[in-house]
């Protein structure tokens, strides 16, 4: 949003001067209209969008004090400079007291006139930034600590967001490292059970034995070593949720039970005859495909059926590489607060670095990579140097001449604007510094290849 040119509507019933103001604006990158009457600017304000109004302040039959103030009614954002000439300071503080962000004398200094624009814009996308966050806050709203803006995770959340209210079970799949753990908790966040406690299990961890006592607890003498009576993982989700973390490497006699618990809504402790009502939301996941555990007879096909209610899959991170320097950006701030190191960044070479990898450990990969850099860093930047080995001994090399020969200089010039837009996670004003060119270059071929 910051990279876009703002756009200026500049009147005056003096057409030159209205021209000159404009021009002068244009050329630092500004998109400027001219209108030569208070009427020409309201209709031209209704008919498009505009960021500051830059008016004079004497004008025939609507002056600037009721123009801006007109215009302020219908575009409460929109910010106004008022022009004048000494004879009409007092009108100038007037206007200021009903609005206006400042004034300009004639005849006007236009060094003075960007720099007063610069300000003002300055100030106008602070808003506009403090306005996005908080509508991002809203519909990101229990999803915060999943970090994405890519078609892929958008699908995520929004089936998050759906199945959330509800009490049905739901099934999350996904490789390794792609935060399956994460979509389980912001399930229960937005869940009418977020005030009861979110219960984590990982299935793979343990024993048949052992995972049963977890599961359903045990009575003090049940086995060899249960000297006190211990409550189980579904007793203390009770009112809450449970999830079971790879749950496809539960062994079949527990997935029996686990069956059981499901349809009739109790469990007995282990060396208990004595069943426990339990009211328990069951979010299971898995990094294992079940259709293929079900073929195989590894996994219950009823209790398959019976997690699998709502479905959600986790996408790996080669599959959304434009989350990758969001991540990058959220890591590096987060490590650098927590080992009190002042990270300014990360340099041209080592994001591209960090692109080009396919991160086959996921977000957890990057992550933990991130983190290594951060304590290993030699300087305020990050750089290719600091990356682990285990990470530069394998990275894809970059596209070279030979994959665009046969390919046309726009073709190839798209490639690079878009594959750059990438790299640097659509920041518009570091693409056009490493490109070389000017932002409103940038702009202009972003619209011309209509780069999303």
């Amino acid at each position: 949003m910051k990279n876009e040119p703002l756009e200026i509507l500049v009147v005056d019933d003096e057409e030159p001067h209205a021209e000159t103001l404009a021009e002068a604006l244009a050329m630092v990158g500004y998109k400027c209209r001219t209108a030569y009457s208070g009427a020409q600017a309201l209709a031209l304000l209704e008919s498009g969008h505009f960021d500051i109004l830059v008016t004079d302040l004497v004008m025939k039959r609507m002056d600037g004090i009721e123009l801006m103030e007109k215009a302020r009614e219908r575009f409460p954002l929109i910010e106004s400079i008022v022009v004048t000439g000494y004879s009409s300071i007092k009108t100038a503080v007037e206007a200021m007291q009903k609005g206006a962000a400042t004034y300009l004398r004639k005849p006007v200094n236009l060094p003075e006139l960007r720099e007063v624009v610069k300000k003002v814009g300055e100030k106008i996308l602070l808003v506009k930034s403090n306005i996005e966050l908080r509508k991002e806050a809203c519909g990101r709203e229990g999803l915060e600590e999943i970090l994405g803006s890519s078609k892929a995770m958008a699908d995520v959340f929004e089936r998050i967001r759906l199945v959330a209210p509800s009490a049905s079970r739901v099934l999350i799949t996904g490789e390794s490292g792609t935060g399956k753990e994460l979509i389980a908790r912001a399930i229960h966040r937005l869940s009418l059970r977020k005030d009861k406690p979110f219960v984590p299990l990982n299935c793979a961890a343990l024993s048949e034995g052992v995972l049963e006592s977890e599961l359903f607890g045990h009575e003090k003498g049940s086995f060899t070593g249960a000297d006190f009576k211990r409550k189980g993982r579904f007793e203390s989700a009770n009112g809450g949720t449970l999830f079971l973390d790879e749950v496809a490497e539960m062994h079949e006699r527990t997935q029996v039970k686990l069956l059981r618990v499901i349809e009739q809504g109790e469990i007995y402790p282990v060396g208990s005859n004595n069943p426990l009502r339990i009211d328990v939301r069951l979010i299971a996941a898995t990094n294992k495909n079940l259709e293929k555990q079900l073929e195989q007879g590894l996994f219950r096909q009823d209790l398959y059926f019976r997690l699998n209610v709502v479905h959600i899959n986790a996408p790996p991170l080669r599959d959304r590489p434009s989350d990758i320097p969001i991540l990058i950006n959220a890591f590096v701030r987060q490590f650098s607060e927590i080992y009190g190191k002042e990270i300014e960044g990360v340099s041209v070479e080592a994001r591209r670095m960090l692109m080009n990898f396919k991160w086959p450990g996921n977000v957890r990969e990057l992550k933990n990579s991130i983190e290594n850099m951060v304590v290993m860093a030699r300087g305020p930047m990050l750089e290719a140097q600091d990356i682990p080995p285990s990470i530069t001994g394998k990275a894809d090399k970059p596209a070279g001449l030979d994959n665009l020969a046969g390919l046309s200089l726009t073709e190839v010039e798209r490639i690079l604007i878009r594959d750059t837009l990438s790299m640097v996670g659509g920041n518009r004003e570091e693409a056009a510094r490493i490109l070389k060119i000017g932002e409103r270059t940038l702009y202009r071929k972003i619209k011309e290849y209509d780069l999303k």
